[in-house]
């Protein structure tokens, strides 16, 4: 068989070897014929069944999770596909199709999936919008109960490990396969931010999605090569290659299994600089994983997840459990939980219809600038917050400031919230830090009124980036351009931190430039020393740290500073990992 390569997105770094799986793909198969009069109460009937079948699945999946290793983040995505599961967009919508129509129930739903779908590709937001997958991982275990085919195929006894190569891959999926052998994702879709990427990352298992065409081009049982780090798939690999590959792979386990002994150690350059490296959580129970990578800290808490994996509002009691569950459970290290960073870039469900669509969400109505605009929610969740600064070393953050008069109006709820626990003899810690997160160029450019009136700033590279060259990188046509390194950038970054450094306010970076290891020795050139990542990317970087010497790495910092061009900031990026 010929060998060919495939390029993607690698979410997930690593190496690994195997044959390839082939899950299906329903919703490409659906056929679409006119059901007679007298057979649509069956065919409504079909469908009602189909979905009493998925619930069941998923409760199955939900109990098989319970008790067991699998991550806590599928209990979280089984939650949001059940929510969809039982949406009436798409329960019930299709049963009005097929009686309208008079059509197949396969073909209802894939129709309404359409419709759903559109919906999501209008939402400017990189994580909204990819939430659309769920959307279609739900319809795709619904269509397959409804073809036949229900579940995925079981690669038990496999003499190599299981490569799973979908269109897309829901964590439902995973979870069928987590007593199953396998090393790798690969699908067609998705990007940084999706599922498939998340539950890779938790797993550290290597993924790389967005190849357009790996679910048509690779056969079933292939063998196969996944570089996540290299973002390349190659397919029936020649003698050499897998020779070449098998010998990385053996030299990347070598090297994670010395990571582990780092846990404990500080981490501090070689000329002595100490450096916080802190983890980004999206649940309280991501707290296990931080706290296994030897994260000194909770960097970044996103707080709006507690709002997306349910249905309706969640209550001040539930928030403060979960803000206390965390808080308690860092013994006393730092935890930053950034406020609700959602707005009107979709109408949710279970925000009460408090989000409206808005024409360009983002730069609509959305983090603080939402929050403002709805005072009870925001409320709501500052009292939670600290009330929960009680049980630990609490800090608030807030998303999207670009203004003085935001700061302002957000310290005085802060201040009218803590007003109203003290009336009621509700404990908090009543020098609870607040900071702001630099994501707008604006603020960059003005931050002097932000180190006057702030604890801390938090630097958030993924929108930073994308305000700055007018970029998203999850779109396919110009996330080539997505480039962290133009001079616009890094003149952005270097003002931030040398100006916080200036004032004696702390500054950290909590986007993904935090968690890459080729850009740490530039960061702790630019004199950052707290960086907040994933779970999973914190040894890497610890290793990259001790390895780090600061006073040598000024001088190529500043040349990078005075250069515009593209080579040249890439040459002195090379000499910086060179040292």
């Amino acid at each position: 068989m010929a060998s060919f390569a495939l390029h993607g997105i690698g979410v997930s770094s690593g190496i690994a070897i195997g044959r390839a799986q082939l899950v299906s793909h329903a919703t490409l198969e659906v056929a679409h014929y006119a059901i007679p009069h007298a057979k649509l109460d069956a065919e409504v009937a079909r469908f009602t069944n189909a979905i009493a079948e998925v619930r069941r699945e998923l409760e199955g999946l939900h109990t098989a999770m319970t008790g067991g290793d699998a991550p806590a983040e599928f209990g979280a995505f089984l939650d949001v596909h059940w929510m969809i599961l039982n949406d009436g967009t798409l329960s019930e919508v299709p049963k009005k199709i097929i009686v309208e129509q008079r059509c197949n129930a396969e073909w209802a739903l894939s129709q309404q999936m359409s419709v759903l779908v559109e919906q999501f590709d209008e939402i400017e937001d990189p994580y909204l919008r990819e939430r659309k997958a769920d959307v279609v991982q739900v319809v795709e275990r619904i269509l397959k109960r409804l073809m036949g085919k229900p579940g995925l195929a079981a690669a038990a006894g496999a003499e190599h490990q299981t490569i799973l190569v979908a269109h897309d891959l829901s964590p439902a999926d995973v979870i069928q396969f987590k007593q199953h052998r396998f090393g790798a994702f690969l699908t067609d879709v998705g990007g940084v931010t999706s599922h498939t990427a998340i539950v890779a990352r938790s797993l550290a298992v290597p993924a790389v999605v967005a190849t357009h065409n790996a679910r048509q081009l690779i056969r079933e049982n292939e063998l196969l090569i996944v570089d996540g780090t290299n973002h390349v798939v190659i397919v029936n690999p020649d003698k050499s290659v897998l020779a070449e590959y098998r010998l990385k792979q053996t030299e990347l386990g070598l090297e994670k299994a010395k990571l582990k002994r780092l846990k404990t150690k500080p981490a501090r350059t070689i000329d002595g600089e100490l450096v916080e490296l802190h983890a980004n959580i999206e649940l309280p129970e991501d707290l296990e994983q931080a706290l296994e990578n030897g994260a000194t800290g909770i960097g970044l808490f996103r707080s709006e997840f507690l709002f997306l994996h349910r249905e309706g509002l969640p209550t001040e009691e539930e928030q403060f459990e979960a803000y206390r569950a965390v808080a308690a459970g860092m013994g006393g290290l730092p935890v930053t939980i950034r406020t609700f960073d959602l707005g009107a870039d979709k109408d949710k469900e279970g925000l009460g219809g408090l989000v409206r669509v808005a024409p360009n969400p983002a730069l609509g109505l959305r983090a603080i600038r939402f929050c403002l605009a709805e005072p009870k929610l925001f409320q709501t969740q500052l009292r939670a917050i600290l009330r929960a600064s009680h049980y630990g070393k609490v800090r608030i953050l807030i998303p999207m400031l670009a203004s003085v008069a935001e700061i302002d109006q957000t310290l005085a709820m802060i201040a009218h919230a803590k007003e109203t626990l003290r009336e009621q003899g509700v404990p908090f810690d009543s020098g609870v830090e607040v900071g702001g997160m630099l994501e707008i160029p604006a603020a960059v450019l003005a931050m002097g009124s932000f180190l006057q009136k702030l604890d801390f700033l938090s630097i958030g590279t993924n929108d930073l980036i994308q305000y700055t060259l007018a970029i998203d990188r999850s779109d396919d046509a110009v996330s080539h351009l997505y480039d962290p390194l133009h001079p616009a950038v890094l003149r952005l970054l270097m003002l931030a931190i040398g100006g916080a450094n200036k004032a004696g306010v702390p500054i950290a970076v909590c986007g993904e430039m935090a968690g890459e290891q080729q850009l740490t020795r530039l960061w702790l050139g630019m004199g950052l020393r707290n960086f907040s990542m994933h779970p999973a990317h914190i040894l890497g970087i610890k290793q990259r740290v001790l390895t780090s010497e600061v006073g040598s790495l000024r001088p190529i910092i500043e040349r990078m500073r005075r250069t515009d061009d593209p080579a040249k900031l890439i040459g002195l990026l090379d000499k910086l990992n060179a040292q």
